[in-house]
């Protein structure tokens, strides 16, 4: 096997190449001559030709190359890949995520050395996204892998199709080994059952990175009233009223689907405290201010505002009117759950939004716990990105 083609980095931008992060932007490099192939393996080298990194190129993305291996010679082949998702699967099963009647995230692409690749397991059922070209064109040999390490019944790829256009990739909706996607499945998150939807839910189905966050909200809640925005199927509303004892849960969903469904979950446990509606947030919640509603807790949980860095202020601007919304709704000493999952924004600029929403309301604001993802979501320090999530408990005066 002959050496990979080298791809070289532009001298001014050395230093400023975070060191170990996985990805490699166009601005970043020479114009590689000859151009390797989409999906070809390389090797980064700086101006001077001192090796630095191997990764896979892709001449159609923003992120021209994904980096995997730091260690010089080692090859990006069937064991490297194999090594790699072996210990994925085990950190999950030192973490206890291995239910067979749970969930978990297998593999969450850098966090786990794997960029570009999610797997997710709903009980006995692999679901695989792609988000980058160079695991698309693994993804078969990723699924042999899988089936080896797991026996799953059955492993299923799904792309969105946002992300394939970005990467210059096929979408893909297809069974890689084994039996197709049931419709839906029943899981047991923190003794509460959840019927999900695996063909047409969101992400791979389930939102799995706020399961010990539903669980310390629900602590807090004991006895209030709760106010839950952009509720899907009702992870925070169902553990809120069942775990936490609210005394009342009223939540709302833009998404009809989602809401049949968060309506089935409340039947399935049993839970009768809980109403739920499809609504649009902001109307919703400037419409509960007018008729003088109040609320001992509020939950917001939206989609991500920020997909980009040049949207970062718009998103601000969004979470800002957000909270201010859910904080004019609660009583004093109410609690409010608030989330972003905008990776571009980071823990210091949703705290400071936080300030903004004190300075408009005038109501104190007291931070109890500053939370991210479940540990199936590892954080990588050499991947800011990785620490997507937030998830701010608070008390408001």
């Amino acid at each position: 096997m002959s050496d990979p083609l080298t791809i070289t980095l532009r001298p001014r931008r050395q230093e400023s190449l975070p060191d170990r992060h996985p990805w490699v932007l166009e601005k970043s490099i020479l114009p590689p001559r000859p151009a390797p192939a989409d999906g070809d393996v390389v090797d980064l080298v700086t101006a001077d030709g001192k090796w630095v990194a191997r990764g896979i190129f892709n001449g159609q993305s923003r992120i021209r190359l994904r980096l995997y291996s730091w260690d010089h010679g080692q090859p990006l082949d069937r064991d490297f890949w194999r090594n790699r998702l072996a210990a994925a699967v085990e950190l999950r099963r030192l973490l206890c995520y291995d239910d067979p009647a749970g969930a978990c995230r297998l593999v969450f692409s850098e966090a786990d050395g794997l960029s570009g690749l999610i797997v997710d397991r709903y009980g006995e059922h692999l679901v695989v996204q792609t988000t980058a070209l160079a695991m698309a064109h693994r993804v078969g040999e990723i699924g042999d892998l899988l089936g080896e390490l797991l026996s799953p019944r059955g492993i299923t790829v799904r792309t969105d199709r946002k992300i394939a256009a970005m990467e210059g990739m096929q979408t893909q909706e297809a069974v890689l080994r084994g039996e197709p996607l049931p419709p839906s499945v029943t899981l047991r998150e923190n003794g509460l059952s959840f019927q999900v939807d695996l063909g047409t839910g969101q992400k791979t189905g389930y939102y799995l990175d706020q399961r010990e966050n539903r669980l310390a909200a629900a602590a807090c809640l004991g006895g209030r009233r709760v106010l839950d925005m952009f509720c899907y199927v009702g992870g925070f509303s169902l553990a809120a009223a069942k775990l936490g004892e609210a005394r009342e849960v009223l939540a709302f969903d833009s998404s009809q689907r989602a809401i049949e469904q968060a309506r089935a979950n409340a039947a399935l446990n049993g839970i009768e405290n809980v109403r739920f509606e499809v609504a649009e947030a902001f109307e919703t919640l400037e419409s509960l201010a007018s008729a003088g509603e109040r609320f001992g807790a509020v939950i917001l949980d939206p989609p991500r505002f920020a997909g980009t860095r040049q949207s970062i202020d718009h998103a601000l601007r969004a979470y800002h009117r957000l909270n201010r919304l859910g904080v004019q709704l609660l009583e004093p000493g109410g609690i409010l759950v608030t989330c972003s999952c905008s990776g571009r924004v980071s823990r210091d600029d949703f705290s400071r939004m936080l300030y903004g929403v004190v300075r408009r309301t005038r109501r104190e604001i007291q931070i109890l716990q500053q939370r991210g993802p479940s540990p199936d979501h590892p954080v990588r320090p050499s991947c800011p990105e990785t620490d997507y999530l937030k998830c701010f408990i608070c008390r408001v005066e």
